[in-house]
């Protein structure tokens, strides 16, 4: 099932097998307290950035064999131990989550996907090393579907993103805002105009292109973790089809998966 900030990663699905599902279990509480930290409440950046530090320093007591007293990290350290799972992908995680405490513009697609790189491709790598598929072509797939899901979030959010952080947080790269001619102010206006639809058309047809790149990752791997891969790949999909039904619309209709598209995901998906 999704949840909450990483909806568009289903976690501890009842697709995947069932000795896995404990593992996939601590590595999202990680990440979602992690991105707890970086998004919720009112802290300052300054106390954001100490305790994701806090975070990094716990990743560190793993690799030195030290001790920890943190319920996230005693849940998490026997997950790494036994499935041999490298730390990098954890560290890229809370660069990505120290950036959204402190960034809130990106100036092109490329800086956007080296956000993207840290935010969410680290999900799927640690995927693939659980499923003991982490081999480069696997892996490439994996990060382009990854970043896809998190293009998908970003631009499903685009009206929520405004409202978060003293200066309102955007993904769109300010070089295509200005290219589509949508300014700060017109975002702000939450008025889905015919730039800023042209821009957002942009948008979801690149992402669904990088999707498609990744999508033969869900028919590279067997059984029902492959099925799981082409699930996701089906609801990101999906999503960017309500987007597009919607007139690219966002701010007055989140574009969300409901109970009625699971089906429909799930036929794709077989």
């Amino acid at each position: 099932m999704s949840v909450d900030h990483y909806e568009n990663f289903p976690v501890g699905s009842r697709l995947l097998p069932r000795p896995l599902r404990p593992a996939v279990a601590a590595i999202y509480a990680f990440a979602r307290s992690a991105d707890d930290i970086a998004d919720e409440g009112e802290l300052p950046p300054e106390e954001r950035l100490r305790r994701l530090a806090a975070y990094r320093e716990e990743l560190d007591r793993i690799e030195r064999g030290a001790p920890t007293s943190d319920p996230v990290f005693l849940r998490l350290r026997p997950v790494i131990a036994a499935h041999g799972l490298p730390l990098q992908p954890f560290r890229d995680l809370l660069a990505a989550f120290a950036q959204d405490a402190v960034k809130d513009r990106y100036a092109d697609y490329a800086e956007l996907l080296d956000y993207c790189r840290r935010s969410a491709d680290p999900v799927g790598r640690l995927l693939l090393h659980l499923f003991g598929a982490a081999t480069p072509e696997n892996l490439r797939r994996s990060d382009a579907i990854c970043s896809a899901l998190q293009l998908v979030n970003h631009w499903q959010d685009v009206g929520i993103d405004l409202g978060k952080g003293p200066n309102g947080r955007i993904y769109l790269p300010q070089d295509e805002l200005r290219r589509f001619g949508v300014s700060t102010e017109a975002l702000r206006s939450r008025r889905a105009d015919a730039d800023f639809r042209a821009l957002m058309r942009f948008q979801v047809e690149r992402a669904r292109a990088l999707m498609l790149e990744g999508r033969p990752l869900g028919r590279a791997l067997p059984g029902r973790v492959g099925l799981e891969i082409r699930a996701i790949v089906a609801g990101g999909l999906r999503i960017l089809d309500k987007i597009e039904a919607a007139g690219y619309d966002v701010f007055n209709r989140r574009p969300a998966l409901g109970m009625l598209d699971w089906p429909r995901i799930l036929l794709k998906a077989l």
